[in-house]
């Protein structure tokens, strides 16, 4: 077994023992802790100006980090996902999001039974479209099921809601959408990802989440509190750490902090 896997599990444990001893403790100082739980083979090259840092500091570290980055275009996205998004029993395939579904790489399009781009961070709430940038981001685009895909639209994410037909688990309603269990830590750190990749500092929104639904074209997705729950109840699997490795060699040259460091999450937000 990988070592990157041992370590994500090691987090989860220590995590969990932490938060039961810390119950009923509410000084600042206590909640903050410096972002070392885990250790990963780039920590003393790629993210060696963030180890140690929290809170703000974290954040404005790990912007710096990621946003060197290689950008591809909207059409270049059909390629990289059929690479990234492989499904690792069947090469020919992809594997969808929310859905879970092993599908045909050959079957990418618009029509019923296809799959297509799903951007988890919908492209109206900052209103970046398709722009090379943050609308090609392959670190929050996934293949997806043409009509699942549909029925997310652009929705933030929250629980609840009633099931979505041959979305594998994942629940809709008015105002947000839930992916199935599986994917919900993946969709956590695909979005808390953008947060820090796009500041506005680039020509586009400064996206930022927040603890509410129904964020329409305002650069925001909620809900946070949601997100930073499917974090720690869905650590990162093979398949995204995979993904990790795949977009970071072969595309953008960049990473996902929030793979290699899930606790980095609670560091910062």
């Amino acid at each position: 077994m990988p070592a990157t896997h041992i370590r994500h599990r090691r987090w989860k444990s220590v995590a969990l023992t932490t938060a039961a001893v810390l119950v009923g403790l509410t000084t600042p100082a206590l909640m903050a802790s410096p972002a070392a739980a885990t250790t990963t083979e780039y920590d003393d090259t790629y993210y060696a100006d963030a180890i140690g840092k929290t809170g703000t500091a974290l954040k404005d570290s790990l912007h710096t980090i990621i946003s060197d980055q290689t950008k591809i275009s909207y059409s270049a996205v059909w390629n990289a996902l059929k690479a990234a998004d492989q499904d690792p029993n069947n090469s020919n395939n992809v594997i969808l999001l929310y859905s879970g579904v092993s599908r045909s790489k050959s079957l990418n399009g618009g029509d019923l039974g296809d799959w297509n781009r799903e951007h988890t961070w919908a492209k109206s709430h900052g209103d970046f479209g398709e722009a090379i940038g943050p609308g090609t981001d392959l670190h929050h685009l996934r293949a997806c099921d043409v009509q699942v895909n549909s029925i997310r639209g652009n929705l933030d994410f929250d629980n609840g809601g009633s099931a979505v037909t041959n979305g594998g688990g994942s629940t809709v309603d008015s105002d947000s959408f839930a992916p199935r269990a599986a994917d919900r830590g993946d969709v956590a750190r695909m979005i808390l990802y953008m947060a820090v990749r796009y500041e506005g500092d680039d020509g586009f929104a400064d996206l930022e989440p927040n603890d509410r639904v129904g964020n329409g074209s305002n650069p925001y997705m909620g809900k946070l509190s949601v997100l930073k729950a499917w974090n720690e109840a869905d650590p990162p699997s093979a398949f995204e750490e995979r993904r990790n490795e795949v977009i970071y060699d072969s595309y953008q040259h960049n990473r996902n902090p929030f793979i290699d460091h899930p606790e980095w999450v609670e560091a910062i937000w």
